[in-house]
């Protein structure tokens, strides 16, 4: 299975991991790599502890001090969420406490750090 993504929109981190799924057969879907983009942009410092969003069906992205990047690795809290609640969150069409409390997120680990998460993204 192959993918193509525009190389001018992927660093160099993200090429070597592009590099690694592909060498071990693994594909990330169109939804993580926009995904992956858009937190970069709104989390360029990195964050304040360790994050993980599942999106139902596509994969997931870890936020850390170290930025953003796909992966699925332990984390202090996971966020779960269908692509299009997560695309409607990132677009600030839903407000991801109003997502929790509707249950369309669904929060595993740090109350407090998806908190702090969502005050980033909302």
């Amino acid at each position: 299975m192959n993918f193509h993504i525009k190389q001018d929109s992927v660093s160099a981190q993200e090429n070597q991991f592009l590099r690694v799924t592909r060498q071990r057969g693994f594909c990330m879907s169109d939804v993580v790599n926009e995904a992956v983009r858009v937190l970069s942009e709104k989390l360029s410092g990195g964050f304040d502890g360790v994050a993980k969003f599942v999106i139902e069906g596509e994969g997931a992205i870890m936020l850390d001090p170290d930025g953003v990047r796909a992966a699925d690795d332990p984390a202090d809290v996971t966020l779960t969420a269908s692509a299009d609640v997560f695309k409607r969150i990132l677009d600030g069409d839903l407000n991801p406490t109003m997502a929790f409390m509707q249950g369309k997120l669904a929060v595993d680990g740090s109350m407090g750090l998806a908190m702090k998460l969502g005050s980033v993204l909302g």
